[in-house]
């Protein structure tokens, strides 16, 4: 089936997400939409799916226009989304899912379950899926769960599938075999939409590319193309892809954490007595499938979880048991995950932002008056500095782009004397040119002898930050190992196979690891 969309333009309010956008998907073909976050991918493709209207242009499958009302409609006209974030019920079985939404029955209304195992069992077969159509969802990898998406929109014989995101939680040899599955749907027939800003996985797997940028089409690249020129394409100028950095120079100065433990309000163990050290002047990536402990880590490196048991030291002084505002007063820079959830204040202007947590005391303080002109000045500089896109520090940075907010975030953080520093995720949905200002910012750090603490999931990321990697897996470190391990073993160590094991062995839980590495 031929997939053609004219001219679809979708606003919201006086923002236009969508502005008169081209595309042409053929039978037997992948297609590449590739854009940074907030480029309007996602939107544009929650149009063909009929999840929103288009204020504008039509949609047409083999030069017929359809008209979508719902999700619904697409599906019955043979559009399929595998989405990034996967619209499964996890106490449903394989089959359930599958038949949710299109349930066939038999006589007497009694749900034909048996019907759906064969639809599983046949779908699987063909794509070697492997997948039990009677597992519950829940108990099954993410790697699986994705497989379960593919199967669901296979089974309501969809012609053209939308890939929308598709690699975001899967390890690098999930990422691979989802990319078989992909090529062996397109030489079946299928017109596929690959949705994107993974450089290295376009390039793997794409027939062709479409470049999206401020809503806009700006141009069509074949998978021959460079990632410096697809870079400058998504960006419009040219972008340094390279992390530059020479070989660390070791301080005595460090953050030394032993077995430490972090436990959920109904005492489920997120983080089960793990042990490292990072010294100044080094940069420890943690790196794994999200959801695996990571986020809990840099929570209790900060005093945002409760229930944590071990030591964190930092120059010898204990944090563990100390307040958020302590830990900061340490010496400790923080940079969230969510920035708009923990970073920022929407509704605040930069110049608020940038003293949120230094409202206490000199220079911004005396006598319990705030010195404005000194913020403004200090606000100024800031901006500055680190290259914050605005009109002025009034600006309320929830106008700001995302690159722009997690500038500030970091023109904040990085302005305080440091004496460790932890980043989460730090270019998360950021734009290439603002990830290439991060990356140097964060270098800059680590050569200044800070200890430096990244958690990213983006594996060029993390190979390209790190002097040393961190894996965890289900809230274990599997092994701490240097940057330059092959990306293979990484991926069996993100799930969960440790170096030293064979394929197949399960991670220990040796809480001593990251001393050994």
């Amino acid at each position: 089936m031929r997939l053609e969309l004219r001219g679809i333009t979708k606003r919201f309010g006086a923002l236009v997400a969508n502005d008169h956008i081209d595309l042409v998907v053929n039978p037997g073909e992948i297609h590449s939409l590739l854009g940074e976050n907030g480029a309007g991918k996602s939107t544009l493709m929650n149009v063909l799916y009929g999840l929103y209207s288009a204020d504008e242009g039509q949609i047409l499958l083999d030069d017929e226009v359809q008209r979508f009302a719902g999700p619904g409609d697409a599906m019955a006209a043979g559009i399929g989304m595998v989405h990034q974030h996967f619209m499964l019920v996890p106490v449903f079985t394989v089959a359930e899912n599958v038949m949710l939404g299109h349930e066939s029955t038999r006589a007497g209304g009694v749900l034909d379950l048996e019907e759906a195992r064969a639809k599983v069992r046949e779908i699987s077969a063909r794509f070697g899926f492997h997948v039990d159509p009677d597992a519950l969802v829940e108990d099954l990898p993410v790697g699986v769960q994705q497989r379960v998406e593919i199967i669901k929109a296979l089974s309501r014989d969809a012609d053209v599938l939308v890939f929308d995101e598709p690699t975001a939680v899967l390890t690098p040899q999930e990422t691979d075999e989802l990319m078989g599955i992909m090529r062996q749907l397109r030489d079946e027939g299928a017109a596929i939409v690959f949705i994107t800003h993974k450089l290295r996985e376009v390039r793997a797997v794409a027939d062709r590319i479409t470049v999206i940028r401020h809503g806009k089409v700006v141009g069509e690249a074949r998978p021959t193309a460079s990632d410096a020129e697809l870079a400058s394409l998504m960006v419009g100028r040219a972008v340094e892809l390279t992390v530059h950095k020479d070989a660390p120079q070791l301080r005595d100065n460090a953050l030394e954490v032993t077995d430490l433990e972090v436990t959920g309000p109904d005492g489920q163990v997120l983080v089960d007595r793990i042990s490292f050290t990072v010294r100044g002047g080094e940069v420890l990536v943690i790196a794994g499938v999200q959801g695996n402990g990571q986020t809990e880590v840099t929570e209790a490196l900060l005093g945002l979880q409760e229930n944590v048991s071990g030591s964190v030291r930092l120059d010898g002084t204990e944090l563990v048991g100390r307040t958020v505002r302590q830990i900061l007063q340490a010496g400790v820079g923080f940079v969230p995950e969510d920035r708009n959830e923990d970073g920022l204040v929407g509704e605040f202007t930069i110049a608020e932002n940038l003293v949120l947590d230094r409202t206490d005391g000199p220079p911004f303080v005396r006598r319990g008056m705030l010195q404005l002109a000194t913020r403004d000045e200090f606000a100024r500089d800031r901006v500055a500095e680190f290259d914050v896109r605005t009109q002025g520090i009034e600006t309320r940075v929830g106008r700001l782009s995302g690159g722009n907010q997690q500038k500030v975030v970091l023109a904040r953080e990085l302005s305080r004397e440091l004496r460790l520093f932890v980043a989460a995720q730090p270019t998360r949905g950021v734009d290439v040119g603002s990830i290439e200002f991060i990356h140097k910012r964060i270098v800059a750090t680590r050569d200044e002898g800070v200890p430096v603490v990244v958690v990213s999931t983006e594996l060029d990321e993390a190979v390209a930050l790190a002097d040393r990697i961190m894996v965890m897996y289900r809230g274990r470190v599997v092994g701490i190992v240097p940057a330059d391990t092959p990306r293979d073993t990484l991926g069996l160590m993100m799930a969960g196979i440790a170096p030293e094991d064979g394929p197949g062995a399960p991670a220990g839980n040796d809480g001593d690891e990251g001393d050994a590495a």
